[in-house]
């Protein structure tokens, strides 16, 4: 009898050290200068070498903390890297807001860690101020061995090569806006045909990329990798750029907040922004290439892990281009190399977009995402390949063309957890969408 109580005192002793040896440290890591929360900001406990990264929310969470003093180092991309000292002594739970400055822009010192929290590699605020951009495709040249060329006036989709890959216009990358699939299946001009020109340069907040097709959830498409745009959800200030050139380059873009709501209950702010480009080229035939864009997003974010993201965008362009001409034409001194053989081709295009998201972190430390999108095209582009060897009067001009209506929807849901203390994601996903 003696024995049985010391051994259930004893359980009862190990139940309690073992209880109070395991803390949970949470919290919240926001934008100190717009209180905006940050996602995938990557933490570290210096003293056990472990990691940990935010939520979409900017929730973290780090369980079976045993007593002692500790250093969390918290750092992201575009942000002055922080370190909090704590001393856990209890079994109590340390609950955290973090509020992270913007660093200067710096090129003096680099430190790369191999943190193992997020497959995909992802560019920021800060790889965007070390070029100067002048439309979205610009920024895809920041993904590592990736770059794009432009023919046949600017109002095409690049040309794009990876790895070796000529992807065309997209037929091997898969490209998002906010979750919304850019490219175009069985496209007039190339199949995955992806034309960013609808997304203004500064309303991007974030580009997740990923070269090599180990990624299923990204579809068909994403042979050669994926890049994933995301807007902001936020404005910090309002803002207007006024930009001119060569060649009659012209440029304005600007962004306002409509609304811009904080309380106790709920975050949201409604902002729009609008761009107008023009350029004549540096050819000797001008392009007339003019590009007008607009864009407006609506943002709710309620304290209960609950966020609601509305868009809306719509572009036209038109463009004329010098096309290809043959090297003897140069030669010969009948036309110079910037010259024209037929200078009316060209064309002419517009997109009109519409989604809705809604993201949601369950009690169970389940997220659940889902999303509809609507996206309205029209394409006209004249080309001619063979210049006047058909009709020696009118030319040999042709014409690709297409209008389409695409309805989709998407939903996922993933579950970040550790089995044997070892970080695990689980996630499921389910997609359709239909190209009229």
């Amino acid at each position: 009898m003696i024995k049985t109580q010391i051994l259930i005192i004893a359980v009862m002793l190990m139940s309690i050290v073992t209880k109070a040896q395991n803390a949970i440290i949470k919290g919240i890591i926001l934008d100190k200068e717009n209180n905006n929360p940050i996602e995938n900001v990557s933490l570290s406990i210096v003293e056990t070498n472990k990691y940990y990264s935010s939520d979409n929310y900017g929730n973290f969470k780090i369980k079976n903390i045993t007593n002692g003093n500790y250093t969390i180092e918290i750092s992201h991309i575009g942000y002055a890297t922080k370190k909090v000292m704590l001393l856990i002594n209890s079994n109590n739970t340390i609950d955290l807001k973090i509020a992270m400055e913007k660093a200067n822009l710096s090129l003096s010192s680099i430190v790369i860690k191999n943190s193992k929290q997020n497959n995909y590699s992802n560019l920021s605020e800060i790889d965007k101020l070390l070029r100067p951009t002048n439309n979205s495709q610009d920024i895809l040249r920041l993904v590592p061995s990736l770059f794009i060329a432009q023919h046949a006036g600017g109002g095409k989709a690049e040309q794009i090569f990876l790895r070796g890959f000529d992807i065309d216009h997209g037929t091997d990358i898969s490209i998002t806006v906010d979750g919304m699939p850019v490219n175009m299946i069985s496209h007039a001009h190339g199949q995955g045909y992806a034309d960013l020109h609808f997304l203004i340069p500064e309303t991007i907040d974030k580009i997740n990329f990923d070269k090599g097709p180990y990624n299923a959830e990204k579809g068909n498409l994403a042979t050669a990798g994926f890049v994933d745009f995301k807007t902001k959800d936020f404005l910090s200030n309002n803002s207007i750029k006024i930009e001119a050139g060569r060649f009659n380059m012209q440029r304005i873009s600007g962004m306002v907040k409509l609304l811009d709501k904080e309380s106790m209950k709920n975050k949201q702010q409604l902002y729009i922004a609008s761009e107008y480009f023009k350029s004549d080229g540096y050819f000797e035939s001008p392009q007339n290439f003019n590009r007008f864009n607009i864009t407006a997003k609506y943002t709710l974010m309620k304290p209960n892990n609950t966020k609601l993201n509305l868009l809306f965008s719509t572009f036209q362009s038109k463009w004329n281009a010098s096309g290809q001409i043959p090297e003897r034409a140069v030669a010969d001194g009948t036309i110079s190399k910037y010259g024209a053989i037929d200078d009316t081709e060209g064309g002419n295009t517009n997109r009109t977009n519409a989604t809705i998201i809604l993201s949601k972190k369950l009690s169970n430390n389940w997220n659940l995402t889902q999303q509809a999108y609507f996206t309205n095209y029209n394409f006209n582009l004249y080309s001619n390949f063979t210049f006047f060897l058909n009709d020696s009067i009118d030319g040999d001009m042709i014409n690709q063309k297409e209008q389409r209506n695409i309805f989709g929807y998407t939903a996922n849901a993933k579950n970040i957890s550790a089995i044997f203390n070892k970080r695990a994601t689980t996630t499921f996903g389910f997609g359709v969408r239909y190209d009229n």
